[in-house]
């Protein structure tokens, strides 16, 4: 028997292909996950709001990101990202990037909860703080949960019975988020929008209402998307 055998890598998965000589059919065996990518480190190829790319040896990683994460490496020509992974089928995860690993215990704390998928909770990393987040569900502030775009009475209401207790102590608090500087990151808001998935003329309408109506600066792009999602 003549067996001819290669190994493809590609993030979680490899398989391994063999044909074999009495047979003209190719087998191909795919073997569930057999580690993990904990991190991910390297020069910083592309970088917005909500998407960072990554290149070591050659190969770059587009992970979605907060905008925490964001804030803590814009600027920056290299960075370090904890990886976690979500398959929204199993055929097809999204990679999800932290520039701190409490951030990412955070994320995978808001995903173990039933309705709760990837987008949905780095929305929330978003639109509130971590320690807002862990302070909002010590003290039961359903209203402060539900007030995030896509998160119902109810995934609220379950975030917080299945959570309570298990954040550690932070003390909760809406961020302050007006200024009356002004700046040009209105389209760099737009897109961060756009990447978690709005539309984009809702989104231009969020950010228009959060600079003009309400008057929030541009100066800080973190804090402008922040009072756009609220506008959603």
């Amino acid at each position: 028997m003549n067996l001819e055998k290669c190994t493809i890598f590609q993030l979680h998965y490899f398989c391994v292909f063999y044909r074999n000589y009495f047979s003209s059919s190719v087998k191909i065996l795919l073997f569930s996950p057999l580690f993990m990518i904990s991190y991910v480190n390297g020069q910083i190829a592309e970088l917005n709001p909500a998407l960072a790319v990554i290149e070591t040896n050659g190969v770059g990683y587009g992970l979605l990101i907060s905008l925490s994460t964001y804030s803590q490496i814009q600027g920056k020509p290299t960075a370090k990202l904890f990886v976690e992974s979500v398959y929204v089928r199993d055929d097809n995860p999204r990679y999800f990037g932290f520039a701190d690993i409490e951030e990412r215990d955070l994320f995978r704390k808001l995903i173990s909860v039933s309705g709760v998928g990837g987008g949905s909770a780095i929305l929330m990393l978003s639109s509130l703080s971590a320690p807002e987040i862990a302070g909002a569900i010590n003290t039961a502030n359903v209203a402060l949960l539900k007030s995030i775009k896509g998160i119902g009475e109810k995934t609220a209401q379950r975030i917080v019975v299945d959570l309570k207790g298990k954040m550690g102590k932070h003390e909760g608090g809406i961020s302050q988020i007006l200024n009356p500087s002004y700046n040009k990151n209105k389209d760099e808001a737009l897109m961060a929008l756009v990447t978690l998935g709005f539309p984009k003329l809702a989104a231009e309408k969020a950010v228009e209402k959060a600079t003009k109506q309400q008057g929030v600066a541009t100066d800080n792009v973190e804090l402008l998307i922040k009072a756009a999602l609220k506008n959603m």
